[in-house]
């Protein structure tokens, strides 16, 4: 999700201990693998396609990554190991200036015969520490350890990369506390404005080194290099959300180095930034009433009807937005309310804590969306914040070239109120991300068209909000025919494979461990982890 702060993969699972106890309480033609970038596999390889990476016992997560403790061993006593890779920080200079990529692995058991290679892991955002994530999620991984050392980095920007910082952990409070939704006259658009101006100077003051060097296509490149180092003559890899942005991106520069590849939550490669925005608004319409529908059927006191339940919903954050609500020494604002929303509608099993926070927050208690809004998001429980926003802010400003004015945003202002009453402002605004950054961006949109390259799984989530289910369809358009294979799940919450689906994970396993793809067309059910 482009346009606000992605959720964390990891806080999703770190933070489900927080949320339990709230509920106990109450355009380039495409590339042929050696391109003239360093892309690396012909005479081109300098010293950095000669390095070696040293890898050692992980420490916790920096304050960047998210902190927390380091990671234990797995259950059959792998221990995570760490390393830091050196790549150009300016693909264009191959031989220039270096830049950190930090990278973190669980070896597989598997002899020689057996084992295929690493398996490469992006968890999206852009902003997501993969390094913070891949231990916190490993659970759901175990199987693919059969065959594949488990591997993933903090691309370049993000967390230990070199992460992109502007704000300090009190400017970062102020900023989550403001209205970004101006409704009431010049006075409060000026105002947006002029804070979006002072954080892309902030962004520029403490991170202009990096800023120009974040893109999408210069971390693909670095996956080509971590390949190389790695000791793989494929690129095997699982893209999760923008993830899924950045394997297409791959596959386009480095077809012939595509292995074994599985996107899950696809997003659009065709839609712009404003497009993107418009689409999340209809998505997150949809989980909204999804979530309403359940809360109805399991007889919650929100109201009678889904109707009935978004117009409270509407009217809270009404009320937030002209009263913030006073919780200890913070508060809580409609903005808050709507990013609260936002992100439990990311996952399924986060629906019964928002069902209990939406209620007591009409009780005049909002301990539980504040709880919930700062679990599932970017703040820590030591009240420090990731670089996950900023880093956001980064990538997607490097990658589109998209720059709006207030007046081109509310020319389409009724097509965004349509799409969603409740997410419409708060979606639309969120496309003035751009707007004043110091860095020009790339494209409209990112060119994922890859002829030659071997097939790739697409999974596609039919209640997608974050990346709408035709996503998918849409990027097998454009890798080409041949390449895309889709599978649909029935599902909520973003992405599939980590629903828990068994269908799902079944198909996408046997894939990575046996070379065998679904029939294209197939379909997985439903399988509701909240009693629906």
């Amino acid at each position: 999700m482009r346009t606000r702060p992605a959720i964390s993969a990891a806080a999703l699972l770190s933070g489900a201990v927080l949320l339990s106890a709230s509920l106990a309480a109450c355009g380039r033609a495409a590339g042929d693998g050696a391109t003239a970038r360093g892309g690396g596999d012909g005479n081109d390889r300098g010293r950095l396609w000669a390095q070696s990476l040293v890898w050692k016992d992980c420490p916790a997560p920096s304050p960047l990554q998210g902190a927390g403790e380091a990671p234990e061993p797995l259950p059959d006593g792998t221990r995570w190991q760490c390393t830091t890779m050196q790549a150009p920080l300016d693909w264009d200079r191959p031989d220039g200036e270096t830049t950190d990529i930090a990278l973190i692995r669980a070896r597989t058991g598997a002899d020689a015969g057996e084992r295929i290679g690493s398996l490469l892991f992006n968890f999206g955002g852009p902003g997501e520490s993969g390094v913070a994530t891949l231990p916190a999620l490993a659970g759901a991984y175990e199987k693919l350890r059969d065959r594949y050392d488990l591997v993933s980095f903090d691309p370049r920007g993000v967390g230990n990369s070199n992460g992109v910082t502007c704000l300090d952990a009190e400017e970062q409070e102020e900023m989550s506390e403001r209205d970004d939704t101006p409704d009431d006259g010049d006075d409060e658009v000026k105002a947006l404005l002029t804070a979006k101006r002072e954080y892309a100077a902030a962004c520029e003051r403490e991170s202009g080194r990096m800023l120009p060097h974040v893109g999408t296509e210069d971390a693909a490149r670095d996956m080509d290099l971590m390949r190389h180092l790695l000791g793989d003559d494929k690129l095997h890899y699982f893209g999760i959300s923008y993830g899924t942005e950045l394997g297409g991106v791959y596959a386009h520069l480095f077809p012939r180095h595509v292995g074994r590849a599985v996107l899950d939550g696809v997003v659009d490669p065709t839609q712009n930034q404003l497009e993107e925005s418009l689409a999340q608004t209809a998505g997150f319409q949809l989980a909204s009433t999804h979530f309403a529908q359940w809360c109805v059927r399991t007889g919650c006191s929100l109201g009678e009807s889904p109707e009935e339940i978004q117009a409270l919903v509407m009217e809270l954050e009404e009320k937030l937005d002209d009263k913030p609500l006073p919780i200890g020494d913070q508060v809580l604002t409609g903005s808050l309310l709507l990013d609260a929303i936002v992100q439990s509608l990311y996952l399924e099993t986060a629906w019964p804590a928002l069902e209990v926070g939406l209620e007591q927050v009409a009780e005049g208690d909002g301990d539980t969306l504040l709880n919930l809004a700062e679990a599932l998001g970017a703040r820590g429980s030591d009240g420090t914040y990731s670089d996950q926003q900023d880093a956001q802010t980064a990538i997607t400003c490097a990658d589109r070239s998209d720059r709006y004015t207030v007046d081109e945003l509310l020319k389409r202002a009724p097509q965004f109120e349509a799409a969603s009453p409740l997410f419409g402002a708060t979606m639309m605004w969120g496309a003035l991300q751009c707007t004043g950054w110091p860095v020009p961006g790339k494209a409209e949109h990112p060119d994922v068209r890859a002829p030659g390259a071997p097939p790739i799984l697409l999974v596609g989530n039919t209640g997608d909000p974050a990346t709408p289910y035709e996503g998918a369809a849409r990027m097998a358009e454009q890798l080409g025919k041949g390449v895309g294979v889709e599978l649909t799940y029935k599902g909520e919450g973003h992405g599939a494979y980590n629903s828990g689906n068994t269908c799902v994970q079944n198909k996408v396993n046997t894939y990575f461990l046996d070379g065998k793809l679904p029939a294209p067309g197939t379909v997985c059910e439903h399988e509701s982890p909240t009693g629906k």
